[in-house]
């Protein structure tokens, strides 16, 4: 064998191959089980994993895989001395755990539409989630044993990331949400919350919009029949970015492909409809209540939240065949870090 060769063969063994430097293996993280008696509610649990990471890591695919009794779950990463303590399973309460701290400190990860029991979250080639350095990941666990027996339940969490030099894009969360539900009985009904988008990017970043909207998941309960989002005031009018008549039970996140441009346009307005067949007013909550979030994914370099103002009124249009509730919306961006 020549030096030439031998050299050719360090250098591919070292590089990963003639197509440049192998990805990171695929990290599988199992937690359970999580034992629940017949007709048993449970979302006071939290789990967390390190990801022993000392170079950010580029995720372009997470894979969740449960057995029955998972209601939802949102994954996030964050740094490995936010909420401190073991890995493993714990007490949300015990480290003060809190959805908007986490998305604060890190971003979301992965968001399990509702009662889906196996869900695949995969970008087109080149486009990641970065995480940086000494991260963590970590969700808080809804659980529901809607049996009439005991029930012994686990997950297991795959994170499938890939070479720095793949790398073609860099996304980051979006979300909207709907707080004030209040569902009439009996009635069909479609709220919504329209997001000033374009002045609030002005006022934070100091340009027009300039990004795009490359994923999109919902997320409901039971009375949920579906959604929409809606980029509202383009050159061309309004357009329908992404939109589903589905149900809960089958994962409802979808790539947008191609990617959508909100530049030139001024809002975005998120729409969830409900189909209220019970006796009482729903409101929002676990349980027996409903929710109204909207999950996403952008090449911003900010991290995006809209949600209903807490200062607002709700306007109310009856048509006779469905009520529709529409609110102000509070936007907020925070710069990403890179990592």
């Amino acid at each position: 064998m020549t030096t030439r060769a031998v050299l050719l063969g360090a250098c591919l063994a070292a590089c990963g191959g003639p197509d440049g430097p192998a990805a990171p293996e695929p990290q599988t993280f199992t937690f359970g089980p999580f034992e629940l008696d017949p007709g048993e509610e449970m979302f006071g649990d939290c789990v967390s994993a390190s990801l022993h990471n000392d170079e950010p890591l580029y995720v372009n695919a997470v894979e969740l895989v449960t057995q029955s009794g998972f209601h939802h779950s949102n994954w996030f990463w964050v740094p490995e001395t936010t909420f401190p303590g073991p890995d493993g399973i714990w007490d949300c309460d015990s480290r003060s755990y809190d959805e908007v701290v986490a998305g604060g400190a890190g971003a979301v990860l992965f968001a399990q539409s509702t009662q889906s029991v196996t869900e695949r979250q995969a970008f087109p080639e080149g486009v990641v989630i970065p995480i940086p350095p000494h991260a963590k990941i970590v969700s808080g666990i809804h659980m529901l044993n809607a049996s009439d027996a005991p029930l012994a339940t686990s997950l297991e969490l795959t994170l499938t990331p890939v070479a720095p030099e793949a790398v073609t894009t860099k996304l980051t969360t979006i979300a909207f949400m709907y707080r004030p539900l209040a569902l009439p009985p009996q009635r069909k009904a479609e709220v919504s919350v329209e997001c000033d988008i374009a002045d609030v990017h002005q006022r934070v970043v100091g340009t027009p919009v300039d990004f795009s909207l490359y994923y999109a998941l919902p997320h409901y309960h039971s009375l949920g029949r579906g959604y929409e989002l809606t980029a509202v005031g383009g050159p061309d009018g309004d357009v329908v970015i992404a939109s589903s008549d589905g149900a809960i039970g089958e994962p409802l996140g979808k790539n947008l492909e191609p990617a959508f441009s909100l530049e030139g346009f001024q809002k975005v307005r998120f729409t969830c409809k409900f189909d209220n067949t019970t006796n009482q007013t729903v409101r929002w909550g676990l349980g027996e209540g409903e929710m109204c979030v909207f999950q996403g994914y952008t090449d911003s370099i900010y991290k995006w939240g809209g949600q209903t103002s807490p200062s607002g009124t709700t306007e109310m249009v009856d048509d006779g065949e469905v009520v529709r509730f529409d609110h102000p919306c509070d936007l907020y961006g925070f710069p990403v870090v890179d990592p």
